[in-house]
């Protein structure tokens, strides 16, 4: 782990390059030195029904969820919020200046007695994991 979900409102799709956000918040998890590679996971999902604030359809939003396993400190659960957020203002500053755009983030531990794991990603990854 960690995996990030981003969900993010339907009248976007037309302006901000959704895959590409993904992208950038992939490369901006992998800097950090607590998220181990092979577990990073983004995925975004469109929320095609929504009302937000008065009911204008101009207002959009960007909701970044960050799932990783239970133990890390929190000064390092801190910092790497930190770090992904930046990045998501980074990337949608030019969307941000023109438009009326809600973005959040939230990181939340997973406790991972109740949250078993298997993948053979690591022995498809090319160099040192």
């Amino acid at each position: 782990m960690p995996h990030l979900s981003i969900e993010y409102s339907a009248n976007l799709d037309d302006c901000v390059d959704i895959s590409a956000l993904c992208a950038h918040l992939r490369q901006a998890a992998a800097g950090i030195e607590a998220f181990p590679l092979a577990g990073l996971q983004v995925r975004a999902l469109r929320a095609d029904h929504y009302a937000i604030a008065d009911g204008d359809p101009k207002h959009g939003f960007v909701d970044i969820s960050v799932r990783l396993r239970a133990g890390r400190p929190m000064e390092t659960r801190k910092a790497a919020a930190d770090v992904l957020f930046r990045a998501a203002e980074e990337f949608l500053a030019p969307y941000m200046a023109q438009n009326s755009l809600a973005l959040s983030l939230e990181m939340r531990d997973i406790d991972p007695e109740l949250s078993p794991k298997t993948g053979t990603i690591r022995e498809h990854l090319g160099g040192p994991r």
